[in-house]
């Protein structure tokens, strides 16, 4: 099969939607499928035409951004004479041009799946509202004209405004987890780096610094967890400088993160072996998102993959790998000082929230994420 992917960013660019993106794709490679991702051009230094581990990138040039969205005049130009080429037409959204585009994939008969990663809801401001407005009215469009919709959890779609009326289109695969097996020396060299001693209660949290996935919680959670464990310490991994649109934020949450002095760390991006091995250093991992844009949350079963259960907010979709798994408890959006019980509970009760690891895997791992899109794929194919 010619699948063709359209998306915002791509590798390079490190988040959730990306990092699925690519998983998926270097599987359907393996497979002996033709996968092209069309994205934007988001640095200029990037080509624009790459083949990365087999998957055919073509990036379009960017003429300014608005908000974290890619302004692309040629975009549709470029999507047109592609879709041709392909047997299947995959859109990512959030992406204010999956209503064209799906109309262009029906104009050439060519089946649309669509994968509805999460909502937009930008930080307010008058020009985010009128973004969030058109990506509404996009999304209305591309769920109304693709043939099928991927979401992460029946529960999103189901607590959805807008998906909750095309269930009939809904399938449920969930997001593919890849990580290794933590190498000991690899752990104990991160240890001593970040001076983490024996026995001193890690709280890990990976993420960018972005408004929605929701740092403050923690941070003002963390006084809570002190006064019972006063070495407690916060490890945070993901970009969290030059985060896209989010300086705002970051000047605005630092005061409170410095006030926690050596109790919070930033780690920045790791590589794939140290980010198995940050997991596996934590005792427990915190997801504590605050809306849609949060429909599930990779890093919590990659935080389970190392054994280390996980406190997420109650939320739609997010909620779904601890009750899945049993590996963790949630808590009330936004809400600190049930985070901090959450955490302690969890933190005193290590062996209540253990599971074995390849329980977990059997449910998420790329080749069966995989095998679900081929089926749907051909499926599709064989109807057109």
């Amino acid at each position: 099969m010619r699948i063709l992917n359209t998306l915002y960013y791509y590798r390079p660019h490190f988040s959730g939607l990306t990092v699925y993106t690519e998983r998926l794709a270097r599987t359907l490679i393996s497979h002996g499928h033709q996968v092209t991702v069309l994205t934007s051009q988001y640095d200029r230094s990037l080509q624009p035409f790459e083949n990365m581990n087999g998957v055919v990138v073509r990036r379009v040039p960017v003429l300014c951004n608005i908000s974290k969205g890619p302004i692309m005049p040629t975009f549709l130009y470029q999507a047109a004479r592609l879709i041709q080429e392909h047997d299947i037409l995959h859109l990512h959204v959030p992406q204010l041009e999956a209503a064209p585009l799906s109309l262009l994939g029906r104009a050439f008969r060519i089946p649309v799946v669509m994968t509805y990663h999460c909502d937009l809801l930008l930080p307010p401001s008058p020009l985010n509202a009128l973004a969030n407005r058109i990506s509404n009215l996009a999304n209305s469009i591309s769920t109304k004209t693709a043939n099928v919709i991927v979401v992460n959890s029946g529960d999103y779609a189901e607590e959805s405004p807008l998906l909750s009326k095309r269930l009939e289109k809904v399938e449920v695969i969930p997001p593919p987890i890849e990580l290794p097996e933590p190498d000991p020396l690899v752990i104990q060299s991160m240890r001593e780096r970040y001076n983490i001693v024996q026995g001193q209660p890690v709280i890990g949290m990976a993420a960018r610094l972005a408004t929605e996935k929701g740092a403050e919680v923690l941070a003002r959670a963390m006084p809570n967890v002190l006064k019972a464990m006063p070495g407690a310490c916060v490890l945070y991994v993901g970009q969290y400088e030059n985060v896209m649109g989010e300086e705002t934020y970051r000047l605005h949450l630092l005061p409170q993160i410095e006030a926690l002095g050596d109790h919070w760390t930033f780690l920045g991006i790791l590589q794939q072996s140290e980010f198995a091995a940050f997991f596996k250093m934590c005792d427990v991992t915190v997801l504590p998102s605050l809306n849609s844009t949060e429909s599930f949350g990779m890093v919590q079963v990659e935080s389970m993959l190392s054994g280390t259960p996980v406190v997420a907010s109650d939320l739609p979709g997010v909620r779904q790998p601890t009750q899945a798994t049993g590996m963790g408890l949630t808590f009330p959006p936004g809400d600190a000082d049930e985070l901090a019980a959450a955490l302690l509970q969890v933190l005193r009760n290590p062996a209540d929230y253990r599971r074995d690891r390849a329980s977990v895997m059997a449910q998420y791992s790329s080749e069966v994420v995989s095998a679900k899109y081929e089926n749907i794929f051909a499926e599709l194919i064989s109807k057109v």
